[in-house]
């Protein structure tokens, strides 16, 4: 399997699908794959007509997480853990059907946005294999559903469903089987609606938030607000309004 083949992206408007496809494998994640979520994160944010992505997986599916067999050959999938840490720019929306489970799951919560169809089931069952959720799931994972049932995900290894997880808030919307895509692909035409550079500072101002002092906030804050403020787009947002018609955002 190609890179190209194993991680497909369609654009739709402003807003890029990217589709993880080794359906036959569960979508686990190989070279291949990795390398590929890498260069389609990277044609997310480096082309200025795109808002938003979708982040999916092909088949049964979102994903199974690490390849074992490719973990056990040395095969290097390093752009995972590239993809866990850097993540996007941009606003990046999973849409989970069938199972997130592992690698899978930390890829997942590497979005910024979750839906998930009814009945997915969510985990980290690392400890049942002699391993740990080492791609971000421990450090993102209480933010998400809480300290105690994070814990309890972690070290029973046990997955919780798409229902609880919506009740926990790890998940923005809950869909019926078959459907996850079409409400994310909905939700992220929606953020693209708005002003790509506001949307995408909007993104990592919240994600700043968490376990960011105030100084450091508001410092975070400064550069952004003087790129965005002084765009073009900051133009053409109150022109727009004022002579009553949609804006034609840019990016820049």
């Amino acid at each position: 399997m190609t890179d190209e083949a194993a991680v497909l992206t369609e654009r739709r408007g402003r807003v890029l699908l990217i589709t993880l496809n080794r359906p036959d494998a569960m979508n686990s994640v190989n070279n291949a794959l990795a390398t590929g979520l890498l260069a389609a994160c990277a044609e997310l944010d480096g082309d200025a007509g795109l808002t938003a992505g979708v982040l999916t997986g092909n088949g049964r599916g979102f994903s199974a997480g690490m390849d074992l067999k490719a973990f056990l050959t040395g095969e290097d999938v390093s752009g995972l853990f590239t993809f866990v840490k850097d993540g996007t720019k941009k606003p990046l929306i999973g849409a989970i059907e069938g199972f997130a489970l592992a690698g899978g799951l930390e890829m997942a919560l590497t979005c910024d946005l979750l839906v998930a169809a009814k009945g997915a089931k969510l985990g980290i069952p690392e400890a049942g294999v002699g391993l740990f959720a080492a791609a971000g799931g421990l450090l993102r994972l209480p933010s998400r559903v809480g300290y105690s049932k994070a814990m309890e995900m972690a070290i029973t290894a046990d997955p919780i469903t798409a229902e609880e997880a919506f009740e926990l808030g790890m998940v923005a919307r809950l869909t019926e089987k078959g459907e996850a895509v079409e409400s994310a692909m909905a939700l992220a035409e929606r953020v693209a609606k708005n002003a790509p550079l506001s949307v995408a500072a909007s993104k990592q101002l919240v994600r700043a938030t968490q376990g960011a002092t105030e100084d450091e906030f508001w410092k975070l804050q400064a550069p952004l607000q003087q790129s965005v403020f002084t765009s073009n787009d900051s133009r053409e947002g109150p022109l727009a309004f004022a002579q009553k018609r949609p804006p034609e955002w840019t990016g820049t």
